[in-house]
């Protein structure tokens, strides 16, 4: 008689025990494709970052924008030296300390955008 029970018992916890290890096996599939999908995306933003900087960097091959820059940033960096002049960049600054957010925030968009946006991002972050 106990042995009439301990087959359909045992067949009970075989079957419990099954289905608890597919459900586990289930869930640790589905987290391991999870981290999988977020690899991906990450791997593709990299790639796109990396692509959108190599355009850009063909870009500047027929443009005249990046010396236009380099020179418009150097004037008051010039003036700063010259006896004399140093009160029209200290003026030029405090002028440029009164633009609207709106206008300062252009200028870092377009300087970023012309020397590679990962490394203006970096130095606008210090």
């Amino acid at each position: 008689m106990i042995q009439a029970l301990i087959g359909p018992i045992a067949s009970l916890a075989g079957t419990w025990l099954s289905g608890h290890v597919d459900k586990q096996k289930a869930n640790t599939e589905a987290t391991v494709a999870l981290k999988k999908a977020e690899a991906k995306v990450y791997e593709r933003k990299a790639s796109a970052d990396i692509d959108w900087d190599i355009e850009a960097i063909k870009n500047t091959g027929t443009s005249w924008k990046d010396e236009w820059l380099t020179i418009l940033f150097s004037v008051p960096l010039i003036l700063a030296f010259v006896p004399g002049a140093e009160g029209i960049v200290e003026r030029g600054f405090e002028q440029l300390d009164k633009a609207p957010d709106w206008y300062r925030y252009s200028l870092g968009i377009i300087v970023a955008a012309s020397f590679g946006f990962r490394g203006a991002a970096k130095f606008f972050r210090k």
